[in-house]
Formats: structure tokens, sequence, C-alpha cells
């Protein structure tokens, strides 16, 4: 496996950066902006050392962008010199990950955009990670597209790749990593076929090609034992799998007790599908689950081990904050910060090459 350090580095390109914008500061703060203006107006040209530090730990994710960021918009990039963690890398509280030397005039202006791409694809791989190890090695479906703006997709589905995620529910989500989206049938898609599950997923196997799992969305009636044998037996072979996502505030009329805890997709609610399944023959079959999971739900269900194959998890990847912070240490050479924010080395640091 190849180690973090190691990593290649994503290009600059490959973001497709509104370069000019960003080198006009419409994305950034505007006094940051007013910076660069008085410095170039007074012809005051100090060269700096800025330190980039992170707030929280994490698995740091966002550096290759912020990079790109700093090649395609800072002015003559070539005369900074740059030194950074990688993406993937875990961070403690206070860690340096960042510094970036050179006339600060040529790049003052990017810091705001350079901190929201790290803070953003930080805390979406740190979230991410955390649900993984809850998984113990079940794979972990990266499903909140719906929570947040589409803009976002690419860039959080790298970080949901950074932090270890097997599957991602839109193609932008897997632009960066060469994943396309993957998906079962939804809900809509039963409803408009009558509310006949069988018949979605008949339709699903017919039209969908065939290397794509299927996997039938058995929970539209609030009957998954029910409809998970009823597909299992029209699809046979060709069923890959049944997702369970009943509703938090409904018990599938399976679970007999009106038990809180019996609601939505529970321990119970999965062992009796599981067992049904075994029962009648169809033990390759596997089972998803969704619906509200975060990683205490999913530890829990490790723990009780309840048996499903793999998780999809949504708005709970949207939850985590890691935020960064960049300060100026040093001016030609000598310390000059704000008081608390001294120079603080690290020698897991890379000199990143700046040639655009």
């Amino acid at each position: 496996m190849i180690g973090h350090s190691q990593r290649k580095r994503l290009p600059p390109e490959i973001f497709h950066l509104p370069v000019e914008s960003i080198r006009r500061g419409v994305y950034s703060d505007k006094y940051f902006v007013r910076t660069r203006d008085i410095l170039i107006a007074t012809e005051h040209r100090p060269k700096v050392l800025m330190q980039v530090f992170t707030r929280q730990s994490g698995i740091l994710c966002g550096i290759d962008e912020a990079i790109a960021v700093l090649r395609l918009c800072s002015d003559h990039p070539e005369k900074l010199r740059l030194h950074a963690l990688t993406d993937g890398e875990r961070i403690e509280e206070n860690e340096t990950v960042m510094t970036i030397e050179g006339d600060y005039a040529s790049f003052t202006h990017l810091e705001t955009v350079m901190l929201g791409v790290m803070a953003r694809g930080t805390s979406v791989a740190t979230a991410v990670r955390d649900v993984v190890d809850a998984a113990q090695g079940k794979p972990v479906l990266f499903f909140p597209a719906r929570f947040d703006h589409y803009s976002v997709q690419q860039a959080d589905g790298y970080a949901a790749f950074i932090g270890g995620v097997s599957g991602v529910s839109t193609d932008a989500n897997g632009i960066l990593w060469n994943s396309p989206g993957i998906g079962t049938i939804p809900h809509g898609l039963i409803a408009a076929c009558d509310g006949d599950t069988v018949r979605a997923s008949e339709a699903f196997d017919r039209a969908v090609p065939q290397e794509v799992h299927r996997i039938a969305l058995v929970d539209f009636d609030n009957d998954c034992v029910r409809t998970a044998l009823e597909v299992a037996a029209a699809l046979k072979d060709r069923l890959w799998g049944v997702r369970l996502d009943t509703a938090s505030d409904l018990w599938d009329r399976s679970i007999v007790s009106e038990e809180s805890e019996k609601r939505g997709v529970c321990p119970d609610l999965v062992f009796l599908v599981r067992n049904a399944l075994d029962r009648e023959g169809y033990k390759r079959v596997k089972i998803v689950i969704s619906g509200g999971f975060n990683a205490e739900r999913i530890r829990k269900f490790v723990r009780l081990g309840v048996p499903f194959d793999s998780v999809g998890v949504g708005s709970a990847l949207y939850r985590n904050r890691v935020d960064f912070t960049a300060d100026v240490v040093q001016l030609n050479g000598k310390h000059c910060a704000k008081v608390g924010r001294a120079y603080h080395p690290n020698p897991k640091l890379q000199e990143v090459p700046m040639m655009r």
C-alpha cells in the first residue's frame, strides 16, 4: 500500500477552478483583497512566511486543491516556496499543515479560498473515516449528495475517497478518483410502478447493464421480510442484495414490539430479513442498510453482530467541523507573529514544486 507521504498529488487543472475570479478576489474576504491592493499601491513587497495550522485533529483533505489555488491564482507562483502535508494524513490539533514563503502581496488574497477548501475537505474526510472505522471492514457508501449544494459534490466525493468509502451516489462524487456513481432502486421508481417493488425490480433488471448490481429497496410497503422474499423469488440469482431503508418513525410489520428502539432499520429487522432469506435458500443475497446511520449507530450494529453487508450514510457526514487558521509568522526571515501564534515547524512537511 502506498503511504500518504508517497501519494501522487492531483494536478491543478483537475479542479476546474474559476481562476480569474479567484485572482480578482471575488471569493476572498475583502480585507485580504484590500491588503493586497495596499501593498501593491505603496510598493511595499514584504517577504513573509505564512503558517497554516489545524484547529482540530482529523484526516487532512483539500491540500491538493489549496496548492492548485496557489499555483494558478497567485502572482508569480514560481517565486513562492511551499511546504505541505499530503491529503489523507492524520493531523493533530494545532499541527502545521502548510507553509508559504514569498512576496505577501502575491498570495494574501488567496487565504480565504485555501482555508475554505481545506476545512471542507478535512471535515468530510474526518467524518467519513470515523464511520469507516466504526463499520470495521464493512463497505460504507457515501450518500449525502441531496443534503448540500450540487457544486460541492466533486470535492466532497474526493474527501470521501480519502476517508475510505467504497462507493458514491453521483458521478460527480467520483470524478477525481475515477469512480462512477452507484445506486439502487429509489422509492420513486416503485411508486411509478403502482407501488409494486417486484415490478420495479424487474424493470431495473431489464433496463440496466448487467454489470450493475441488482439491489432491491424493500421497505416501500413497510414489510421488508415479505418484500425481500418476493424480489428474491422473482430475480433469483440476478439479485445481488436488498436494501432496508425503513423510516425512523415506523415499525416494520415484522416487528412485534412497539419499543422506540425497534423503529426504523433496527437490529431486529436486519436479523429477521437475513434469517428469512437464508431459510428460503437465498444466503448469497446481501443486505444493505441505510436511513439515519452515523458512526455511533454503526458501532452498535457491529457490536451486536447485526448481519448487514454494507451501509449507506448521508447527512451525518456533513455534521463534523475541522477548521484551519493561517498566520504570518516571519517577516524577511525574522519572527513577526501575533502573540500566541509563533512559528511551529513540522518536519513532516514536504516541499511542493510551484511551477505552473
